[in-house]
Parts: C-alpha cells; sequence; structure tokens
C-alpha cells in the first residue's frame, strides 16, 4: 500500500524484493518492476519492461534503485555462456543518467561498473558472503560510511547442508538453495529457494536507503530555504 509520507522509490529488475525491502525499511514506499511474474513480491508491482517503465514514469519518483541482470558479467558465464541480458546494465546506468532523482545500481562483482560501496553479508551478522558493488549517482556529494568489514574466517558450504550450516560454516547462496537459509543467511523469510538465489539482503539496500533519505532531506531543506 502507497503511504503518502513516504518518498517514492522505483526499483527496477526488482524480483521478488530482497533490495526493494531493505529500501522499505529505511523509509521509503517502494513500486518493483520486473519482466517476470514475481508472485511474492510484497510491494507494489508492475510486470514489464524495466527500460520502458523508467523512460514512462521514472520522473514520477523520489528515487530509483535498479538491479540489472547479472548473469554475463558473473565467473559462471564462462562456463554457462553468456544469455545475451549482459547490454541492459550499460543501457540502464545511460538512461538513469538522465533521469531528475537520485539513482543506485547495485550488480554483482564482475560487472563493468563503478563500486562506489561494497557490501557483504558478513557485515550485518549474515551467514553469507555475497559481495554486491553498487554505482551511486554523482549528483549525490558524499559517499556513504561503509561498515567494518570483518576477515572472512568462516568456511563457505556450497552444498546447502544443515549440517554445514550448524557448524558454524556460512552457505553459499546459488541455484535453489531451499528456503531454510533466507532467514540466518539473507534476512529474507517470504522468498521460495530459486527467488534467494537472483536476491540481495535487504541490509544491503536498508543502509544505502538511509543515505538516500538523507539527501533527499537535505535536499528537500534546501529548496525550502
Amino acid at each position: 500500500m502507497n503511504s503518502p509520507s513516504r518518498p517514492r522509490l522505483l526499483d527496477l529488475y526488482c524480483k521478488a524484493g530482497g533490495a526493494s525491502m531493505g529500501y522499505h525499511r529505511a523509509g521509503f514506499d517502494v513500486t518493483g518492476v520486473d519482466i517476470d511474474p514475481q508472485p511474492r513480491y510484497p510491494f507494489t508491482f508492475h510486470q514489464g519492461d524495466a527500460l520502458e517503465f523508467l523512460t514512462a514514469h521514472g520522473h514520477e519518483f523520489d528515487a530509483i534503485a535498479a538491479s540489472p541482470p547479472c548473469h554475463d558479467h558473473t565467473p559462471l558465464s564462462s562456463r554457462a555462456g553468456v544469455n545475451g541480458s549482459g547490454w541492459l546494465l550499460g543501457a540502464t546506468l545511460d538512461q538513469l543518467a538522465a533521469q531528475p532523482v537520485p539513482w543506485v545500481v547495485e550488480n554483482v562483482m564482475g560487472a563493468d561498473m563503478r563500486a562506489d560501496a561494497v557490501l557483504c553479508g558478513s557485515m550485518f551478522g549474515l551467514r553469507t558472503y555475497r559481495h554486491r558493488k553498487f554505482a551511486i549517482d554523482t549528483r549525490i556529494p558524499w559517499l556513504p560510511a561503509v561498515p567494518w568489514h570483518p576477515a572472512h574466517t568462516a568456511r563457505t558450504s556450497t552444498k546447502k547442508r544443515r549440517r554445514d550450516f550448524d557448524a558454524g560454516m556460512n552457505i553459499s547462496i546459488t541455484g535453489d538453495v531451499g528456503s531454510w537459509l533466507g532467514p540466518a543467511c539473507m534476512g529474507i523469510d517470504w522468498m521460495t529457494g530459486s527467488e534467494l538465489a537472483q536476491a540481495i539482503p535487504p541490509a544491503y539496500t536498508h543502509h544505502l536507503g538511509l543515505h538516500l533519505l538523507d539527501h533527499l532531506d537535505n535536499t528537500t531543506g534546501l529548496e525550502a530555504a
């Protein structure tokens, strides 16, 4: 449900809403767009082409976030082959540069974009590392403080086994990991296993969302003055 007291954020390529939830918890009224149906997406959702929606409606929002498909930017692409969606990252960055509102773009570490912030699950007490980098609109005059990044002392299991988790290992969230790993590893309790594999922890975007809100508050204050 939309709230008139909250600034509006558009989340492009939202999938099942991991990033969206973080922005919501930070204080935004979130609307998501994705080409695929997302029956468990927790906020207002539009199924359709993200770039077309951005062109038509981007100006209606106070901020924009985007997570263009990352498959072509991962190490696995060299073995599995690209799926043809890698061009969307550059196209999205180009279109966001023409928008009148501030934006944040998320992608994997191998993506060809700036890394204004790099976040890891260990920064937020999660049981997966899952590094992601974020490019932040240069019109925002300062970058967010990055939480302390603990040393990666926990081993990571790729087997998704409860006994590995119970033994203190982190879990690699890839493939269909099963929804039982969502709360401890991702801070997500509403997704299926395959949806988790495409998500980022809400803690990441909650942290960045607070930074965005500070910028919007300061900008509004200057305009009012």
